[in-house]
């Protein structure tokens, strides 16, 4: 009989031959395929992890470590206060954000006071609240504790902040331009105001909010109310409204920086970046007053601002004497680089555009002089959306040693704050004050924001009113 063995043999090296170089052939043009996808492919930046930015820390333009982000969670959609009722959650944070008022009576009336701008359908007036709570008797006593009592708020805005800072958790703070319109003239610091978002004159009140915020949620933490000339050189007015005596008039520039100074200065909170839309306020003074302490800012700008071209990518344009930041971004058209990036939110999905980065610094003035700030390096970033190349969204900011995609978790919460503001801020009554003390408008918006706080945290499946439509404008 035939040994068929070396016949069988042959036979299976040659399968094996034959298998082994389809497979390496295989492997071979699927390296190349994810070689070349690698080399073109679009930068993605998610934000499931809120410490993915920075690598998990904020760093300055010299590299300092400024702060580390949380990351114990790694759903940041994940509200806090998921299995937390309403209650419960009430009662926590009324013990940490009260413990300051010297008084029991005093905690007492705290908690009835934000229970009731939970809880009481439509304005979030005193009397209203009272008649939640115990009828007119109730009424004079909450009205004494917000209008004319002596308990000081910033405590507990500072507990409130502190209280945020792990929960939420925060990876910016939001400054916030806000008009609350009021239709008389006895509201504190209630004037005739041009209102560029309206593009007309209004009878309201303006304040610069600061907000916790990070991509599924944001909470105010601080206020400050913009007092015009006439009420700061009126005496009558002032001693109307209780006006300290060394409130002095200040531009909502200056508002705004002593607010974010405070928050690291005076409340030992950690550096997180700024975040700000800066068409109303002195960009110059911004970036010198903030980039003095170390303090990132990332400044949403119009395309009118002067600029001075300092990226070496930019020849010829260098030097160029208040070239616009739109003509700037334009010129720099040859740098973008298609970027993708997740909204954020419930119904966040991933968007696609193109982004563009230019070194620049400020503008000297009409004098020729240079202003405040004009000498610090910074970088114009450019922002544009599929289909929007012609119109980006443009950002100013002092954190240069960081790629521009690095940044984009933070460029959408500008519009986090503004959704909140009209979600959650109004119908917890942020905008209900009728009185006329300068301390009680304080003491209001401390315990709105931390009833917004509450209602923020306790999760999508608590509602705690049914508020419909916006309340009219109070006096």
């Amino acid at each position: 009989m035939t040994d068929l063995r070396p016949v069988w043999w042959c036979q299976d090296w040659l399968v094996d031959k034959v298998m082994s170089r389809l497979v390496w052939i295989a492997l071979a043009l699927a390296g190349r395929r994810v070689f070349r996808w690698f080399v073109n492919r679009p930068q993605v930046i998610f934000s499931s992890l809120p410490g993915q930015l920075f690598g998990g820390s904020f760093l300055n333009a010299a590299g300092f470590q400024l702060a580390t982000m949380d990351k114990r969670r790694e759903n940041s959609n994940q509200l806090f206060g998921e299995n937390v009722s309403p209650d419960e959650l009430l009662r926590d944070i009324s013990t940490s954000l009260l413990a300051s008022l010297p008084r029991a009576d005093q905690r007492k009336k705290g908690v009835e006071y934000v229970r009731g701008l939970l809880e009481v359908p439509g304005r979030k007036s005193i009397r209203n609240i009272a008649s939640l709570i115990g009828g007119r008797a109730t009424d004079q006593s909450l009205h004494h504790f917000i209008s004319e009592s002596t308990w000081d708020w910033s405590p507990v805005r500072h507990a409130l902040a502190r209280y945020l800072v792990p929960r939420l958790p925060v990876e910016a703070w939001v400054v916030q331009d806000t008009v609350i319109r009021k239709a008389g003239q006895h509201s504190v610091g209630v004037d005739r105001r041009f209102v560029p978002a309206e593009g007309r004159v209004l009878n309201a009140q303006q304040a610069i909010g600061v907000w916790a915020a990070s991509g599924c949620r944001s909470s105010p933490v601080d206020w400050g109310l913009h007092l015009p000339p006439t009420w700061i050189g009126d005496r009558s007015l002032r001693s109307r409204a209780s006006i300290p005596d060394s409130t002095e008039v200040e531009t909502l520039s200056d508002r705004a920086v002593r607010l974010c100074l405070g928050l690291a200065s005076e409340w030992g909170m950690p550096v997180r970046p700024v975040v700000l839309d800066a068409s109303s306020l002195n960009l110059p003074m911004l970036f010198d007053r903030l980039g003095r302490k170390g303090i990132p800012l990332l400044a949403r700008v119009d395309q009118s601002v002067p600029l001075l071209v300092s990226d070496p990518a930019l020849t010829g344009h260098r030097g160029s004497a208040g070239m616009p930041a739109g003509d700037v971004i334009r010129a720099a058209s040859g740098t973008r680089q298609p970027v993708q990036w997740r909204e954020f939110g419930r119904c966040g999905g991933v968007r696609s555009g193109l982004i563009s980065s230019v070194a620049v610094r400020l503008a000297p003035g009409r004098t020729g002089r240079v202003r405040a700030g004009g000498g610090r390096r910074l970088a114009l970033i450019g922002l544009a959306g599929a289909g929007q190349q012609n119109e980006p969204q443009l950002w100013l900011t002092n954190l240069t040693s960081h790629q521009p995609t690095s940044l984009l978790t933070l460029f959408p919460l500008l519009d986090r704050v503004r959704d909140d503001y009209r979600e959650v801020a109004m119908n917890v009554g942020i905008e209900d004050y009728v009185g006329r003390s300068f301390d009680g408008w304080h003491r209001h918006m401390t315990l709105a924001s931390a009833a917004h706080a509450i209602a923020v945290l306790t999760g999508p499946g608590q509602v705690w009113n049914g508020r419909a439509g916006r309340a009219e404008p109070g006096t």
